[in-house]
C-alpha cells in the first residue's frame, strides 16, 4: 500500500517525465505538470509554447485546459496539480483562478532562471505603481465599457465564477 508521501512522488515523476520528454523529443521547454483528482490523473501536458506558437502554452496552463475539458467545469476544486517547476506568475495565477487545493513542484523559480527562464522582472513590474511600468498600460473608453459590465450584473443567465 502506497503511503502519501509515495503517491505524491509518483505523480510528482510523471510531471518530470514529461519535461524531459519535452526536451528529448524537441517539443518544448524542460517543464510538465499533471493535474490529479481524487488520486486519478485528469491531464498532464508538457511545454507547448513553442509547438504551439502560444506564450500562455506553460505546461501547467496546458494541463489545466485539458482538466477543464476533461470533467467539463472551469472549476477544479478538488483537484491537485504537480508541476516538475515553481509556477511562474502567469500559471499561479490560473492555478489560483481554477480554485486548486495544492500545488506540488520540484525545480525552483531561481532553477529555471539559471538556465534562461527569468520572470523576476514580471515580479518587479507587479510591484510598481501602473505608470512606472515599462509595458504602457492606458485605460481607454471606460465610461462606454461599462455598459458589458451593467449588462452582465443584470443578467439572469450569468454564471459567477
Amino acid at each position: 500500500m502506497e503511503n502519501d508521501t509515495q503517491v505524491h512522488e509518483k505523480f510528482m515523476r510523471i510531471a518530470i517525465e514529461l519535461a524531459e520528454k519535452n526536451v528529448l523529443e524537441s517539443i518544448g521547454g524542460p517543464f510538465g505538470a499533471v493535474v490529479v483528482k481524487d488520486g486519478e490523473i485528469i491531464a498532464q501536458s508538457g511545454n507547448c509554447v513553442t509547438a504551439t506558437n502560444d506564450p500562455t502554452a506553460h505546461a501547467e496552463i496546458s494541463a489545466i485546459r485539458l482538466a477543464c475539458t476533461k470533467l467539463n467545469n472551469f472549476d477544479l476544486t478538488g483537484c491537485v496539480i504537480y508541476t516538475s517547476c515553481e509556477p511562474c506568475p502567469m500559471c499561479l495565477s490560473a492555478i489560483y483562478w481554477s480554485r486548486m487545493a495544492t500545488v506540488y513542484y520540484a525545480n525552483t523559480k531561481n532553477d529555471a532562471a539559471n538556465i534562461g527562464f527569468d520572470d523576476q522582472f514580471i515580479y518587479e513590474e507587479l510591484e510598481k505603481p501602473m505608470a512606472e511600468r515599462s509595458l504602457p498600460v492606458i485605460q481607454l473608453m471606460r465610461d462606454e465599457a461599462q455598459q458589458a459590465f451593467t449588462l452582465w450584473s443584470q443578467s439572469p443567465m450569468k454564471t459567477d465564477y
